[in-house]
Protein backbone atom coordinates (compact mmCIF):
# COMPACT_ATOMS: atom_id res chain seq x y z
CA UNK A 1 0.00 0.00 0.00
CA UNK A 2 1.22 3.74 -0.89
CA UNK A 3 0.86 5.94 2.00
CA UNK A 4 1.57 9.68 1.36
CA UNK A 5 4.68 11.18 4.05
CA UNK A 6 3.15 14.60 4.44
CA UNK A 7 6.24 16.14 4.92
CA UNK A 8 9.67 16.88 2.97
CA UNK A 9 12.40 16.80 6.33
CA UNK A 10 14.87 13.68 4.79
CA UNK A 11 15.63 13.05 8.21
CA UNK A 12 11.95 12.62 9.28
CA UNK A 13 11.15 9.96 6.74
CA UNK A 14 14.70 7.73 7.55
CA UNK A 15 13.35 7.86 11.16
CA UNK A 16 9.44 6.78 10.11
CA UNK A 17 10.78 4.73 8.25
CA UNK A 18 12.66 2.86 11.10
CA UNK A 19 9.96 2.88 12.97
CA UNK A 20 7.61 1.83 10.45
CA UNK A 21 10.06 -1.37 9.58
CA UNK A 22 8.41 -4.49 8.76
CA UNK A 23 4.88 -3.07 7.23
CA UNK A 24 4.02 -3.61 3.48
CA UNK A 25 3.78 0.15 3.10
CA UNK A 26 5.69 2.28 0.93
CA UNK A 27 5.87 5.71 2.19
CA UNK A 28 5.71 8.37 -0.81
CA UNK A 29 7.10 11.74 0.39
CA UNK A 30 4.62 14.13 -0.17
CA UNK A 31 7.54 16.12 -2.37
CA UNK A 32 7.42 13.47 -4.92
CA UNK A 33 4.01 13.81 -5.76
CA UNK A 34 4.58 17.33 -6.84
CA UNK A 35 2.65 18.61 -3.34
CA UNK A 36 3.77 21.51 -1.05
CA UNK A 37 3.21 21.73 2.50
CA UNK A 38 -0.05 23.79 3.72
CA UNK A 39 1.02 26.40 5.91
CA UNK A 40 1.20 25.27 9.48
CA UNK A 41 -1.73 27.55 11.27
CA UNK A 42 -2.70 25.29 14.24
CA UNK A 43 -2.10 26.31 17.79
CA UNK A 44 -2.02 23.05 18.81
CA UNK A 45 0.47 19.37 17.83
CA UNK A 46 -2.43 18.27 16.94
CA UNK A 47 -4.59 20.50 14.80
CA UNK A 48 -1.00 20.65 12.59
CA UNK A 49 -0.45 17.35 12.19
CA UNK A 50 -4.06 16.56 10.77
CA UNK A 51 -3.93 19.80 8.68
CA UNK A 52 -1.23 18.33 6.64
CA UNK A 53 -2.30 15.01 6.58
CA UNK A 54 -5.79 15.76 5.47
CA UNK A 55 -4.45 18.17 2.37
CA UNK A 56 -2.14 15.62 1.74
CA UNK A 57 -5.02 12.62 1.37
CA UNK A 58 -7.57 14.91 -0.05
CA UNK A 59 -5.04 15.95 -2.79
CA UNK A 60 -3.95 12.46 -3.74
CA UNK A 61 -6.99 9.85 -2.55
CA UNK A 62 -4.36 8.04 -0.91
CA UNK A 63 -3.87 7.49 3.27
CA UNK A 64 -1.82 9.69 4.22
CA UNK A 65 1.13 10.34 7.69
CA UNK A 66 1.73 13.51 9.26
CA UNK A 67 3.16 14.14 12.57
CA UNK A 68 3.97 17.60 14.72
CA UNK A 69 6.75 17.89 16.89
CA UNK A 70 8.49 20.35 19.02
CA UNK A 71 10.16 21.09 22.36
CA UNK A 72 8.05 22.38 25.27
CA UNK A 73 10.40 23.76 28.06
CA UNK A 74 9.09 24.61 31.50
CA UNK A 75 11.10 27.97 32.23
CA UNK A 76 9.67 29.25 28.68
CA UNK A 77 6.20 28.55 29.53
CA UNK A 78 6.05 26.09 26.72
CA UNK A 79 7.92 27.71 24.34
CA UNK A 80 9.14 27.02 21.36
CA UNK A 81 6.03 24.44 20.84
CA UNK A 82 4.44 24.39 18.01
CA UNK A 83 6.84 26.74 16.82
CA UNK A 84 9.81 24.60 17.24
CA UNK A 85 11.07 25.28 13.63
CA UNK A 86 10.76 28.20 13.07
CA UNK A 87 11.39 29.35 16.67
CA UNK A 88 13.79 31.82 15.18
CA UNK A 89 12.28 33.08 12.13
CA UNK A 90 13.39 30.47 9.72
CA UNK A 91 11.62 27.41 9.05
CA UNK A 92 14.28 24.58 9.65
CA UNK A 93 17.04 26.77 10.59
CA UNK A 94 18.23 24.30 13.55
CA UNK A 95 21.26 26.68 14.23
CA UNK A 96 19.51 29.66 14.88
CA UNK A 97 16.89 27.68 16.84
CA UNK A 98 19.35 26.38 19.16
CA UNK A 99 20.65 29.63 19.24
CA UNK A 100 17.86 31.23 20.82
CA UNK A 101 17.17 28.96 23.54
CA UNK A 102 20.73 29.07 24.47
CA UNK A 103 19.69 32.85 24.87
CA UNK A 104 16.63 32.55 26.36
CA UNK A 105 17.50 30.09 28.87
CA UNK A 106 21.06 31.96 30.18
CA UNK A 107 19.95 33.19 32.91
CA UNK A 108 17.84 29.47 34.16
CA UNK A 109 19.64 27.41 36.28
CA UNK A 110 20.51 24.40 35.05
CA UNK A 111 18.19 22.56 37.03
CA UNK A 112 15.21 24.05 36.39
CA UNK A 113 15.15 23.50 32.80
CA UNK A 114 13.13 20.84 32.19
CA UNK A 115 11.16 19.99 29.19
CA UNK A 116 9.64 17.41 26.80
CA UNK A 117 9.70 16.85 23.23
CA UNK A 118 6.34 15.98 21.98
CA UNK A 119 5.35 14.60 18.74
CA UNK A 120 1.40 13.91 17.45
CA UNK A 121 1.13 11.56 14.90
CA UNK A 122 -1.93 11.43 12.36
CA UNK A 123 -3.09 8.98 9.69
CA UNK A 124 -6.12 10.19 7.18
CA UNK A 125 -7.94 7.51 5.30
CA UNK A 126 -9.00 8.30 1.88
CA UNK A 127 -12.68 8.06 3.30
CA UNK A 128 -11.64 10.90 5.64
CA UNK A 129 -10.95 8.84 8.77
CA UNK A 130 -8.29 10.33 11.27
CA UNK A 131 -6.45 8.90 13.61
CA UNK A 132 -4.01 10.35 15.98
CA UNK A 133 -1.55 9.08 18.81
CA UNK A 134 0.85 11.46 21.25
CA UNK A 135 4.17 11.07 22.12
CA UNK A 136 6.43 13.10 24.69
CA UNK A 137 9.71 12.14 25.69
CA UNK A 138 10.86 14.35 28.99
CA UNK A 139 13.81 15.56 29.69
CA UNK A 140 16.49 18.96 30.03
CA UNK A 141 18.06 21.02 28.48
CA UNK A 142 21.41 21.89 28.89
CA UNK A 143 23.51 24.90 27.90
CA UNK A 144 26.26 23.37 25.83
CA UNK A 145 25.82 20.88 22.30
CA UNK A 146 27.10 17.83 22.48
CA UNK A 147 27.00 14.71 19.94
CA UNK A 148 26.43 15.04 16.09
CA UNK A 149 22.99 12.57 15.37
CA UNK A 150 19.64 13.53 15.00
CA UNK A 151 18.63 17.23 14.32
CA UNK A 152 16.53 19.81 15.89
CA UNK A 153 17.43 20.37 19.61
CA UNK A 154 18.41 17.09 19.70
CA UNK A 155 22.21 18.57 20.95
CA UNK A 156 20.57 20.38 23.67
CA UNK A 157 18.31 18.10 24.82
CA UNK A 158 18.80 15.14 27.72
CA UNK A 159 15.98 12.71 27.88
CA UNK A 160 15.20 11.60 31.79
CA UNK A 161 17.62 9.02 32.73
CA UNK A 162 20.43 9.39 29.83
CA UNK A 163 23.53 11.56 30.73
CA UNK A 164 24.06 12.34 26.80
CA UNK A 165 21.81 14.36 24.43
CA UNK A 166 19.35 12.94 22.15
CA UNK A 167 22.12 13.62 19.42
CA UNK A 168 24.78 11.29 20.86
CA UNK A 169 21.97 8.57 21.11
CA UNK A 170 22.13 5.58 17.92
CA UNK A 171 19.14 5.87 16.02
CA UNK A 172 18.16 2.57 17.30
CA UNK A 173 18.46 4.49 21.34
CA UNK A 174 16.96 7.38 19.97
CA UNK A 175 13.99 5.23 18.29
CA UNK A 176 13.21 3.60 21.54
CA UNK A 177 12.74 6.30 23.59
CA UNK A 178 11.59 9.04 21.24
CA UNK A 179 9.08 11.04 21.21
CA UNK A 180 8.21 10.19 17.86
CA UNK A 181 8.70 6.48 18.40
CA UNK A 182 6.35 6.44 21.15
CA UNK A 183 3.94 8.43 18.74
CA UNK A 184 4.53 5.95 15.70
CA UNK A 185 4.49 2.39 17.60
CA UNK A 186 1.43 3.50 18.84
CA UNK A 187 -0.14 4.66 14.91
CA UNK A 188 1.04 1.42 13.46
CA UNK A 189 -1.90 -1.01 14.61
CA UNK A 190 -3.90 1.52 13.08
CA UNK A 191 -2.10 1.47 9.98
CA UNK A 192 -2.30 -2.95 10.02
CA UNK A 193 -5.78 -2.54 10.40
CA UNK A 194 -6.06 0.18 7.21
CA UNK A 195 -3.68 -2.69 5.56
CA UNK A 196 -6.14 -5.56 6.38
CA UNK A 197 -8.68 -3.60 5.50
Amino acid sequence: MRIVLATNNARKRVELQRILAGLDVELVPMGELGLSSPVEDGDTFEANALLKALAASRATGLPAIADDSGLEVDALDGEPGVFSARWAGTDGDDAANNARLVRELQAVPEDRRGARFVCLAALVSPDGTAVTERGTMEGRVRDHPSGDGGFGYDPYFVATGNTVSNAELSPQAKDAISHRGTAFRALRPHVEALLAS
